[in-house]
């Protein structure tokens, strides 16, 4: 049974089980939006296995795998603020299906695709579809959760994305290795998961925290009365009728949350899509005669590191889990740097050491940002974030091929493990712990250690 933590007198919190009609809902609008992350992952995932075969297809040029590679993360940057402001101006419902018609059209696109030009416009366009999803997912849940489950249901986002870029990497990889078949096919794929989730998220209820800071409160209690626990009810009673609007995110009051939020988030998925993407590329410079292989192993760490993460996340709470693996992950690449001609076992050991404490960290880009915002900017704040992680990721990833041309691959491990590093410093001052608070007390952001 699920229980969530009651208000009581002082002394030890009362517990209140979940009721089934609550418990099922909680579970489905968790899965419909992992459905989502697992799309998103889904659909970055499939490029860096497929990278190859498009090189040598369309005969690209450093700059164009770059593009390419970083061709939804740029479109990312747009969809991230544009959705998150729709759903703090419209509401979270309209755009939570909305998004996924957006995922189904580009993945039926991809199986037609002929040339540079239109790949890199179609995985744009699949870019503002998936930052636009995490602006609105993330807040719904965030709104919907109690406090006791909130971290791990939001974690668990993290790893559905992880899984679904692992499920299409290995896919790719497996069917790369054991037919010919055409990289246009394995993008394409996306379409299937698409359909499903698009089903499911249909009839979604809107946030009840939502209506209420728009003043629509007997539609927000009703639903809260049906979806949600006596204390987040009480909790929701909490919530004002204020204006949202884009600029609050940069006044004194919320300015320390989204420069918290955004560097977190930069640093940690900066390093990990560069690697990522060419990861095959990556691996076979430093010796390791089959890359893809070691990418895949890669990708199967993140997976148990992001799960680590969901486990201990409401037991020793959000900050021991966000800033020690910024050191760990500065470390491993560091060495990979200063042992870069040494044997392949020992960089792969270090790549598998970043890629799982890297996840430990990254699974918390998909907690604090719906955690930290108030409801009335919760949207836009995540989007901003979104859009800031992917100015570096974007760069992160059109620099590293090119980088590691021009300057080689320790240098190149170098500057990863200094964006690692900075990221364990930012946190370390403004980083807020969360653990056990109910999201009016939450959004009090970095003010809150």
């Amino acid at each position: 049974m699920t229980f969530t933590r009651m208000q009581s007198p002082p002394g030890r919190p009362t517990l209140q089980p979940l009721q089934g009609k609550q418990r099922r809902f909680l579970g489905k609008l968790s899965l419909v939006i992992a459905g989502g992350m697992f799309i998103d992952g889904f659909i970055l995932g499939g490029i860096g296995v497929v990278m190859p075969s498009i090189t040598e297809d369309l005969q690209l040029s450093a700059a164009w795998q770059g593009l390419i590679g970083a061709s939804a993360l740029i479109g990312i940057f747009f969809g991230g603020p544009l959705g998150g402001y729709l759903a703090d101006k419209v509401g979270r419902k309209p755009m939570f299906t909305f998004t996924l018609a957006v995922f189904l059209i580009g993945s039926v696109a991809q199986f037609f695709i002929a040339d540079a030009a239109m790949l890199f416009f179609v995985r744009l366009l699949m870019g503002m579809a998936i930052g636009a999803d995490y602006a609105i997912g993330w807040p719904l849940l965030a709104e919907f959760a109690p406090a006791r489950l909130r971290g791990k249901l939001l974690a668990i986002q993290e790893v559905a994305w992880y899984v679904g870029y692992l499920f299409s990497y290995a896919m790719g990889y497996a069917l790369v290795s054991s037919i010919t078949i055409d990289w246009q096919i394995v993008l394409g794929l996306s379409t299937i998961p698409s359909v499903i989730v698009f089903l499911m998220r249909l009839g979604t209820p809107e946030s009840p925290r939502w209506l209420m800071s728009k003043g629509r409160t007997k539609e927000a209690e009703a639903i809260a009365a049906e979806f949600m626990t006596e204390e987040e009810q009480r909790d929701l009673r909490e919530e004002k009728v204020r204006k949202s609007s884009f600029r609050l995110l940069f006044s004194p009051e919320h300015i320390k949350t989204t420069t918290f939020v955004s560097v977190f988030w930069i640093c940690n998925v900066t390093p990990y899509f560069a690697i990522a993407t060419f990861a095959p590329v990556v691996l076979t410079q430093f010796g390791l005669k089959d890359g893809l292989t070691g990418a895949l192993a890669l990708n199967g760490i993140v997976v148990l590191g992001s799960m680590a993460s969901v486990l201990l996340i409401e037991r020793v709470g959000r900050r021991k889990l966000a800033i020690p693996p910024f050191w760990i992950s500065a470390a491993a690449l560091l060495l990979v740097a200063l042992f870069a001609g040494a044997s392949p076992t020992v960089v792969i050991l270090c790549f598998l050491v970043f890629s799982f404490f890297n996840a430990v960290s990254t699974a918390l880009t998909g907690v604090y940002p719906g955690e930290v915002f108030p409801t009335e900017i919760r949207g836009a704040g995540v989007g901003f974030a979104t859009a800031a992680s992917r100015i570096g990721a974007a760069v992160g990833t059109f620099v590293l091929p090119v980088s590691m041309e021009g300057l080689g691959v320790a240098t190149t491990m170098v500057f990863a493990a200094a964006v690692s590093i900075i990221g364990g410093v930012v946190s370390h001052f403004l980083a807020p712990e969360t653990k056990g608070l109910v999201l009016s007390e939450a959004s009090g952001g970095s003010n809150r250690k």
